[in-house]
């Protein structure tokens, strides 16, 4: 198995999802630079179907960071036919460049917010991807709340996915339901039984922090076969924000768990921390890992010796 993970950076797209948080176009591209001087390897820059002045902010970047030398440039996309388009012709400019399509794959979202069956959803899932494929070769896949879905059938639409041509397979805890334990489980199990069945992708973990073990869950996630993992600056998201890019880097940097290595410049850790802090105007608490003002200091107190 490949050793190497693949840092996707949503801070862009999911991070600016945060409560108050907003990025004008400019000042996204601000941050897109940065981002590549970090040496993210995916950045994640928006969702084209969202808006014309997303879509337009998409486009810019993929015309600007998205050179040979540079990173891969993604837009969200629904497994809907308007979004794929969209997101299709907004990372057109870029050398390298990536859809990320996804659907709800947990019974609770098929039945409660499609109202639909399961057949369905693989559907449009194949569909979706095969459109996808028409506009770029990388083409990743999320299984929304992979968290709360049925592992067997998760399984089955892995696999239904990777037949027509997803490169990346996301099973992401976007609620921040799961313990360490149980993420490890789920990984391994869906890993597994897909290896097992003759198909392969690029594994990738994407989770939430709403019980504050992000960073954990996507550790183990690591240990049981991902090789991508999907982050932000600063932790931040929506609700309790996303998997920490500083945490997880440092902790692969430092620790080399299972041997894995990834390719961020870490000098620029800091200065992209400040940047995103400087923008969206929301500063890391001073006790964060890694990033807060606290981080590396201490006060023990002075005791006078007689």
């Amino acid at each position: 198995m490949e050793n190497k993970i693949y840092v996707f950076d949503t801070t862009l797209r999911d991070g600016e999802q945060a409560s108050g948080f907003h990025m004008f176009g400019d000042e996204k591209k601000v941050v897109a630079r940065q981002l590549a001087n970090l040496g993210v390897d995916i950045m994640e820059v928006g969702f084209a179907a969202s808006s014309k002045g997303d879509a337009h902010s998409i486009h810019e970047i993929a015309k600007e960071i998205g050179t040979a030398e540079g990173p891969v440039i993604c837009s969200l996309a629904r497994a809907v036919e308007g979004d794929i388009i969209a997101a299709g012709k907004a990372i057109d400019p870029a050398a390298h460049k990536r859809i990320h399509t996804f659907i709800a794959t947990s019974d609770g979202h098929i039945t409660g917010k499609f109202k639909r069956g399961r057949d369905w959803v693989i559907e449009q899932a194949v569909k979706s991807i095969r459109l996808a494929k028409e506009f770029t070769d990388d083409v990743e896949f999320s299984c929304e709340d992979f968290g709360r879905s049925d592992n067997d059938y998760t399984v089955s639409v892995v696999k239904e996915a990777i037949n027509p041509g997803a490169t990346t397979i996301n099973l992401p805890d976007t609620v921040g339901f799961l313990m360490p334990y149980e993420c490890f489980d789920k990984f391994s199990y869906v890993i597994d039984a897909v290896r097992s069945s003759g198909l392969d992708a690029i594994f990738s973990v994407h989770n939430h922090n709403d019980f504050g073990v992000a960073t954990a869950t996507s550790l183990v996630a690591i240990r049981a076969g991902a090789r991508q993992v999907e982050v932000t600056v600063n932790g931040i998201g929506e609700r309790a924000g996303n998997t920490s890019l500083e945490e997880i880097v440092a902790i692969i940097t430092e620790r080399k768990p299972d041997g894995v290595h990834c390719g961020i410049n870490i000098s620029e850790i800091g200065n992209t921390s400040r940047l995103v802090s400087e923008i969206t105007g929301v500063y890391p608490q001073p006790n964060k890992a890694i990033v807060g003002k606290n981080a590396f200091s201490h006060e023990a107190g002075y005791i006078k010796m007689e």
